[in-house]
């Protein structure tokens, strides 16, 4: 099978999510999985916070103006996420805690918020 080629967008995406990922490790959390797919949406990285599932959606934008990254998620987006997660925690015979958070970069500025989607 041929190598999958990404996109200059997809490539800084990647880079993105793996500045959150260390940001995230620094204060503690452990790796599940990055870049879960499935049918009903993608989810950024999966983390372990104590007990809990973190699902983490990742954004970024060159600066604050217009709102800044966390205020990109759509609707549709916020409706994708959730839909993956739990997609994601079919696979336990009974839920952990989760919740979702959103890493945001605006330029270099980083945010972590958590809990920034209800599920």
């Amino acid at each position: 099978m041929w190598p999958l080629r990404l996109s200059g967008k997809q490539r800084q995406g990647q880079l993105w999510e793996q500045r959150a990922l260390e940001y995230l490790q620094s204060q503690g959390l452990r790796l599940v999985e990055a870049n879960y797919r499935c049918k009903s949406g993608e989810i950024d990285l999966i983390l372990r916070d104590g007990e809990s599932l973190v699902f983490v959606e990742v954004r970024q934008r060159a600066a604050a103006s217009h709102g800044g990254a966390a205020a990109s998620i759509t609707p549709a987006k916020v409706a994708r996420v959730v839909r993956a997660a739990q997609t994601y925690l079919q696979q336990f015979p009974r839920m952990p805690p989760c919740r979702i958070d959103v890493v945001a970069f605006d330029g270099e500025a980083i945010s972590w918020l958590r809990n920034a989607i209800e599920v």
